[in-house]
């Protein structure tokens, strides 16, 4: 069986777990605040927090920023569930725009289109570690004719001035915009650690800063790292000081910080990630490409667009003038190769959670083109070429098993 994405695990970072284990501290402790650190000098990042999930990550910067009942934040209508639910349990309206004609990223003149008064953010998703066009992002949130309508409803969004720019790049670690790491390009970005992405800490996620400099970045990274701690005003590691035990609470919050385990994992990921896991998964998605470029009914995908360079997340295949019907035929033909093959997204408007919430796949052409016939082949560190190749010839015999 050739699995889907199974995660990078060995004696390196056996080791360093250990050495965690053995410290006597094993939760929000030095490594955590380590981590954090070299995340922020690896993406260019003014300041950057970890949290359990990068899930968590955003809903926090949405209720750092006051976002509530009345406000409406933007997001594709192609991304995971995760994107929209955080919108939803601050009491917000998710806006869903449709992505980009033959491509996967949210398209900026849909988002232009969906932006009225009650717009307080933008949530773009790099699709499989492709950037976005944050540009054309940018253009929009800094317009001056959309900068004079938007409407203020907290201290921070009138500090802020217009409508921020929180990229929810779960799959874009590594990723370059002309240049920049994302985490150095959007107003906030938010990053997944969990056990399938190129970096993982098993679970666990990170939110890099790049505010505006009129922000103090300190002050948002401790409010932001207070509410993790369910609004506590003194982590464990600040308590460990002579007398320091007297803590305040000064605001219900929630619990969802990064152990000293999970990033244990992450320093050892990230010490060898651009040595190692990049240049394997730019390997192997070339190798793909290559293969697959001699069948006509496939479209790969890009993974380069002048100086933007996706992280190589996933492998999102794409065959040709088929059905969804013979798109899920052709995976369980694969699957009963003993390959593990995925697909990279159900869009929201099918989900029964947002069904049932009014949006109709209808109104996302684009969306529904791109899903219709997509496959995400596996692509993992330990995937090697012989595997590669049988992936391919499973793929290519399943194709055509079903088309015949």
């Amino acid at each position: 069986m050739i699995p889907f994405s199974p995660p990078r695990m060995d004696q390196k970072i056996v080791d360093e777990v250990a050495d965690t284990l053995m410290s006597g501290w094993i939760t929000t402790g030095p490594k955590t605040k380590r981590f954090e650190k070299e995340i922020s000098a690896y993406t260019g990042a003014k300041k950057t927090i970890c949290f359990n999930s990068a899930t968590a990550g955003i809903e926090l910067v949405l209720r750092w920023l006051g976002v509530g009942p009345g406000d409406e934040v933007i997001i594709p209508a192609y991304t995971y569930c995760a994107t929209a639910n955080v919108v939803i349990h601050c009491g917000a309206t998710p806006v869903m725009v449709d992505c980009l004609p033959d491509h996967f990223n949210l398209d900026p003149k849909k988002v232009r289109e969906a932006i009225t008064p009650r717009t307080k953010v933008i949530v773009p998703v790099d699709i499989a570690g492709l950037p976005c066009d944050y540009d054309g992002l940018r253009a929009i949130v800094e317009d001056p004719e959309i900068i004079r309508s938007f409407s203020a409803n907290s201290p921070i969004q009138s500090l802020l001035g217009r409508i921020l720019l929180l990229a929810d790049s779960a799959h874009g670690f590594g990723a370059s915009y002309k240049g920049r790491r994302l985490g150095s390009v959007a107003d906030g970005t938010a990053f997944s650690f969990h056990a399938v992405k190129n970096l993982t800490t098993a679970e666990g996620g990170a939110v890099c800063l790049n505010l505006p400099d009129r922000f103090n970045h300190e002050e948002a990274y401790q409010w932001l790292n207070t509410m993790s701690l369910h609004g506590q005003n003194k982590d464990a590691l600040a308590k460990t000081q002579k007398g320091a035990w007297r803590y305040d609470v000064i605001a219900p919050g929630y619990k969802c910080n990064m152990t000293d385990i999970q990033s244990a994992i992450g320093l050892v990921e990230l010490a060898r990630y651009d040595t190692e896991t990049i240049p394997r998964r730019r390997e192997i998605c070339g190798a793909y490409n290559l293969a697959f470029a001699q069948f006509p009914w496939a479209h790969t995908p890009d993974f380069r667009f002048g100086d933007t360079e996706s992280s190589y997340h996933l492998y999102q295949l794409r065959i040709r003038n088929i059905t969804e019907t013979q798109r899920d035929a052709i995976i369980q033909a694969i699957a009963e190769k003993d390959v593990a093959v995925n697909v990279h997204f159900i869009p929201l408007p099918m989900l029964t959670a947002y069904r049932n919430l009014g949006f109709e796949m209808g109104h996302y052409p684009a969306a529904l083109a791109q899903y219709e016939n997509e496959i995400s082949m596996p692509l993992y560190y330990n995937l090697t070429d012989r595997q590669v190749a049988e992936v391919v010839e499973a793929v290519a015999q399943s194709v055509k098993a079903v088309l015949d």
